[in-house]
This record gives structure tokens, C-alpha cells and sequence, in this order.
């Protein structure tokens, strides 16, 4: 089987790309405008790459979507900081450039595995997310926060769309805060553009204290990538056909916990590396409101729980890794490069 995934550079796609390396006999044909973390898979056999800009390279993308068996359009602006900053390249990359994606799949044929988020989810106030029955349920317009969920959400109508009036073959996943190496740099830190892990671990190390906005009580459910990216796998492989035509949380619902938590608990397993420790030992908590760090345009929801039934019912996948080891080994890596 040959997988195209464009975006095969980023945190999702460098560790899919890898997964079905280690695990599968399948062929990747990997797309991205960089290709810094590419460096260890570039003499595979099983793996190819070409470099350019999803925006102009049309041609390049049809050819090999005609040829593919399974996209995974996984190019995208994922961190709030970009899309409170801007929101029309996040809507012109997220809808725009991947809904283009959709109508050659549609086009061609071709199965696709698109790429939703948790964030579609926004402001339900229901207790467990259920990826067919939770309403959806976002803030104000000019809570720019909001273009982001708001274009994953018309993908995913726009692809059932495609699936009833087309044909098209496709299954939907969303992913609910997956963690793991490679997921922010520093240097995305450093401008506070990292997600919230990487941001922390930066701040211990650089500002001797963390910034909860409105106090970190906001709750989310953290998901080890390894444990993610092979329920992605098991969607691509589709045995029996059971994830056509289907929306998949992938998430960890015991790993619920709030952000002001999540802080506490990595300044703890810092303490337990030796080239962290003393800083995480002095570490602070801070508490900022959130238009002072992130603007008047910022929103959030209090709560995101993934119900991952459907996920064990019809892939036989459920998610292994607990909170400890999930922070244990995404501070690891960190700590390796530091050596």
C-alpha cells in the first residue's frame, strides 16, 4: 500500500511516517514545504520525499494522489498562537489548500484520512465528547481563537458531504492533545508560540516560572503519540472496512487532567533529570489573564473529555500510555538534546 501524507515533516507526520516504517510493509510518499526531521528516514527504501509548497505545487499533488492508495492530509496550522495571530492563513491552509486535497481524492478516488481536532468540539458542555452525538459548539466571532475549529469543522462537513454525494472513501480522526518529541521546538517557546508541554518545559528552563493563563483551571486530555499514532494506524489499515465513512476520537480520557496540574506535574519529573533539576526545583507558577498573553481575541473551553469507545469497539484500539510516563518520556528527548 502506498500512503501519500503531506505535512510528513510535522509532530503528527514525522511519527506516522515512522510508525508505519517500523511496523508495515507500506511505501510513504511524504510531502512538506521543510524537512528537518527527516534526516533519520531519508535513506529508507519504503520512503520518499519532495519539498514544496502546498500552495503552488498542484500538479506535483493530483499525480500522486491519482497513484496513492491512502492520503493523510496532515499540513495544517495547529498551535493557538498562529491562528489568533493569523487567522487567514490558518483558514487558507486548514479549509482552503486541504479541501483541495479532498476534491482530487474525490476526483481520483482515492481513500482519504483526514485530520480533525478535539477543538471542533469547542464549548459542549457535554461531560464525554461523542464524535457522533456531542454538539459542536463555538464562542464569538471576534474570538479569533474560533477559525481554526470552525475550519476543521466545515472539513469534516464538506468530506461527509463528498462520502454521500461522490463516493468518496474517508474516515475522519481527531486528535485530543497528543504529546511526544518533536511536537514544539524551542525556539517556538522562545516567541511563546509552543504548545502547552514544550512551552512549560521552556519556561522552567529559560524563565524560572510558568504563566497560567486565567490560572490554568482549563481541563485536557493528554494522549502519549505513540499510543495515537497507532490508532491511526489501525484507521489506515481498515480491517474489514470498519473505518470507512467513520469520525474516531483518539484520545486518553484517564489522562484528564488541568493545565495548572499538567505544570506541577512536569516541574516534578524535571526534578527527576539531573541536567533539569535545579531549575525545576526554584520553578514558579505564575498567573497571567489571558488577553495579556495571548490578546483580546483569545477564547477557550474549560474541558475536553474523548469518549473512545467507538475507537476499542470497532478497531479493537485503546490508548496504554498514563500521565507519568507520557511527561517522563516527552522530557527525555528534550533532556537529550540538552546533553
Amino acid at each position: 500500500m502506498k500512503i501519500l501524507i503531506t505535512g510528513v515533516n510535522g509532530f503528527i507526520g514525522t511519527h506516522l511516517m515512522e510508525g508505519i516504517l517500523a511496523t508495515t510493509n507500506w511505501e510513504v510518499q511524504g510531502f512538506d514545504i521543510a524537512s528537518d526531521n527527516l534526516k533519520p528516514f531519508e535513506n529508507n527504501p519504503r520512503f520518499k520525499f519532495f519539498k514544496g509548497d502546498m500552495f503552488k505545487e498542484t500538479e506535483w499533488l493530483e499525480e500522486q494522489i491519482k497513484t496513492a492508495d491512502v492520503v493523510v492530509p496532515l499540513a495544517g496550522i495547529a498551535k493557538p498562537a498562529y491562528y489568533l495571530e493569523k487567522p487567514l492563513w490558518t483558514f487558507e491552509v486548514d479549509f482552503e489548500q486541504n479541501l483541495k486535497i479532498v476534491r482530487l481524492c474525490a476526483e481520483h478516488k482515492t481513500r482519504i484520512i483526514f485530520p480533525s481536532t478535539s477543538e471542533v468540539y469547542g464549548m459542549s458542555e457535554d461531560g464525554v465528547l461523542n464524535e457522533d452525538e456531542s454538539p459542536l459548539i463555538t464562542g464569538p466571532i471576534a474570538k479569533m481563537r474560533w477559525i481554526y475549529s470552525c475550519s476543521k469543522q466545515m472539513m469534516d462537513r464538506m468530506i461527509f458531504a463528498y462520502g454521500q454525494e461522490k463516493d468518496l472513501d474517508f474516515s475522519i480522526f481527531r486528535p485530543f492533545n497528543w504529546v511526544g518529541p518533536r511536537l514544539d521546538t524551542f525556539h517556538d517557546a522562545e516567541e511563546r508560540k509552543a504548545r502547552s508541554i514544550t512551552q512549560m518545559i521552556y519556561d522552567i528552563l529559560f524563565r524560572g516560572e510558568i504563566s497560567l493563563v486565567d490560572g490554568g483551571e482549563q481541563r485536557r486530555s493528554f494522549t502519549w503519540i505513540g499510543d495515537g499514532i497507532e490508532g491511526l494506524i489501525n484507521i489506515i489499515e481498515n480491517k474489514n472496512g470498519k473505518a470507512k465513512g467513520e469520525i474516531f476520537n483518539i484520545g486518553n480520557p484517564n489522562n484528564n487532567y488541568s493545565i495548572k496540574e499538567l505544570a506541577e506535574m512536569i516541574i516534578e519529573e524535571m526534578k527527576g533529570f539531573p541536567v533539569y533539576k535545579d531549575k525545576a526545583a526554584v520553578a514558579k507558577l505564575n498567573i497571567v489573564q489571558a488577553d495579556k498573553y495571548y490578546g483580546k481575541t483569545y477564547d477557550d473551553l474549560k474541558n475536553r473529555v474523548p469518549s473512545v469507545e467507538k475507537m476499542e469497539r470497532l478497531l479493537d484500539w485503546k490508548p496504554k500510555t498514563e500521565m507519568s510516563e507520557l511527561l517522563r518520556k516527552t522530557i527525555s528527548w528534550y533532556a537529550e538534546g540538552e546533553k
